[in-house]
């Protein structure tokens, strides 16, 4: 394949950026220290599943806005619908008309839940259901699932985190952890801390399929024990099942949070629950005032109606089906290519079918940020837009992945040279990614 070699504005952008907004970006995984150094460093428009960088260099995007854009970039059906509202005005001082239909939309769609609250970001809601379970429970500790790498920026997670600065002191006392798939692990913490939990949060599955009765486990502990359950469905949500992962393991969580894919890109977060829990956020006459979430662009009309036609085209076009069968697909042909290139102890796909995952591993066959740096480096200078992870959306096609293989199957011709060489250091071009949560920049 032809080598993308112009990065001229790039690196400009890149330098300006950098000098006005702290970590040239809005999210830290989005940050340069991400991306090998060929990376496009800001993108100027996306179509499809194509995007243009500031050198109108071309992309297969493979990332997807971090999981939201679900259907596409730029999708017709969606910004057509959204620029009709916009004539009609986006905040209002009262709740808009589109709030209450909204609402109805997600009861039909997320029939576990009997309220929902809107907002911007996931941060907002899961931090919101934290609140309400502190709320609704009289406790205060909190439990997360420890090998899931995100639940929020506010202090009750990133406390517990390697870059914890500027955060209260007592978080990790408050915040405890157990281990995914380890139901010993959750029992010993709960024994440890009894009559103090007010919740747990989790996300149900990531890359390792829950093993048989784990979640029902979970769930009924923390039935048992007065705990609030709290299922975080940023991800799963509208992409592993419409309903999430809740619909699709049978559960039946106290509250859920969803966002990224629901809005196809426009900023939608929900946190979702039932009416017991839920309703301590109402203003009901005599009852004590629990201050929920409160966010002026929650409600912008033109978000929630994208959400809504978002939802529908998911339905009416069978998303999730698609995105499930050709995850399945690429399993299969990164799998073929890793084998045939003879790199079976140097590199894998794992994960469940919607959403795969590469790993990486050095001449020692350990987890490496070196390898897969270059790795990433040489799918893009092939224009292939790539973290790791297989963001799918309904516009990816077969041609699609299929351009997406040949640029695989080059670098891994390099990525065995490095292998052999016991080193990525005469391949590499600028510095290796760095982990998200680390102490030292």
């Amino acid at each position: 394949m032809k080598k993308i070699t112009n990065f001229e504005k790039s690196h400009e952008f890149s330098k300006r950026i950098n000098e006005l907004i702290p970590a040239g970006a809005h999210t830290y995984s989005k940050a340069d220290d991400q991306f090998p150094y060929n990376a496009p460093k800001g993108i100027k428009r996306g179509e499809g599943v194509k995007v243009w960088d500031v050198d109108d260099n071309e992309y297969i995007d493979w990332t997807m806005g971090l999981t939201s854009v679900v259907l596409g970039h730029a999708y017709k059906p969606v910004l057509d619908a959204v620029i009709e509202e916009l004539a009609n005005g986006s905040n209002f001082q009262r709740p808009s008309v589109v709030e209450l239909e909204f609402a109805e939309k997600l009861k039909t769609t997320l029939k576990r839940y009997d309220m929902f609250k809107f907002a911007k970001n996931g941060s907002t809601v899961t931090t919101a259901a934290v609140k309400l379970a502190r709320a609704y429970t009289g406790k205060e500790k909190i439990i997360i699932c420890g090998d899931q790498p995100f639940f929020s920026y506010d202090d009750w997670f990133i406390g517990t985190t390697l870059c914890p600065k500027g955060t209260v002191g007592n978080v990790n006392e408050t915040t405890l952890k157990f281990k995914y798939n380890d139901i010993e692990s959750l029992k010993t913490v709960i024994e440890e801390h009894p009559d103090s939990i007010a919740c747990l949060i989790m996300e149900a599955v990531k890359f390792e399929e829950p093993k048989e009765g784990f979640l029902e486990d979970v769930q009924k502990l923390c039935k048992d024990n007065n705990i609030v359950f709290i299922l975080d469905e940023m991800i799963t949500g509208f992409r592993m099942d419409v309903a999430g992962a809740a619909e699709y393991y049978g559960l039946t969580p106290d509250l859920a949070t969803f966002g990224k894919a629901i809005g196809n890109g426009f900023s939608v977060a929900v946190i979702a629950g039932t009416e017991e829990i839920m309703s301590q956020g109402s203003i009901t006459e005599g009852t004590e005032r629990v201050f929920l979430s409160s966010t002026t662009h929650g409600s912008e009309t033109h978000a929630l109606v994208a959400a809504m036609k978002t939802i529908d085209e998911i339905e009416k076009n069978n998303v999730v089906d698609k995105m499930w069968a050709m995850g399945k697909t690429i399993k299969e042909e990164i799998t073929k290519l890793i084998e045939q290139n003879n790199l079976s102890d140097y590199m894998e796909i794992i994960g469940l079918d919607w959403l795969p995952l590469m790993k990486f591993y050095d001449s020692e066959k350990k987890d490496s940020l070196a390898y897969k740096t270059l790795f990433l480096q040489e799918i893009l200078s092939r224009g292939v837009l790539f973290q790791g992870m297989f963001t799918q959306s309904y516009m990816h096609t077969r041609e699609d992945l299929d351009n997406t293989l040949v640029a695989f199957g080059e670098a891994m011709v390099v990525y065995k040279e490095a292998i052999e060489a016991g080193s990525v250091e005469t391949y590499l071009v600028g510095d290796v990614i760095k982990p998200v949560f680390r102490k030292i920049n």
